[in-house]
């Protein structure tokens, strides 16, 4: 059974930054796509970031393109999500995600079917 804890949300004023962790186990392999996603009060979950574990291709949603980065380590137990020049509209619930059976990047939300707990990440202005 697949596993994601995340970690390292918190209150940042806007134009401040902060990486997401989210720390995976369980039988992940090459053949897993793993996202982020995102959302906020009275809102839908929204997707943010993706990359794909076997070639590492990524994608992003158009606002967050040039300001979040997700990446990998190399043993692919950890997802990053790096977020910089963080706005106020930032502002939600951040989950990690896993997609088995999808090699590369996506950002259907229901092609996940793993998900953390969520982090909350506040963007005062």
């Amino acid at each position: 059974q697949v596993q994601l804890v995340e970690s390292g949300g918190g209150l940042v004023q806007a134009g401040g930054s902060l990486r997401l962790s989210c720390a995976a186990s369980g039988p992940i392999t090459n053949s897993y796509a793993m996202g982020w996603f995102r959302q906020a009060p009275g809102k839908e979950r929204e997707f943010v970031a993706s990359i794909g574990l076997y070639r590492g291709d990524t994608r992003y949603a158009d606002s967050m393109t040039g300001r979040f980065t997700i990446s990998n380590n190399n043993a692919k137990t950890t997802i990053y999500l790096q977020m910089n020049s963080l706005k106020p509209e930032d502002s939600a619930v951040y989950y990690c995600a896993a997609a088995s059976h999808r090699a590369s990047a996506t950002m259907s939300l229901s092609e996940y079917n793993y998900w953390g707990q969520g982090a909350q990440v506040t963007v005062s202005s």
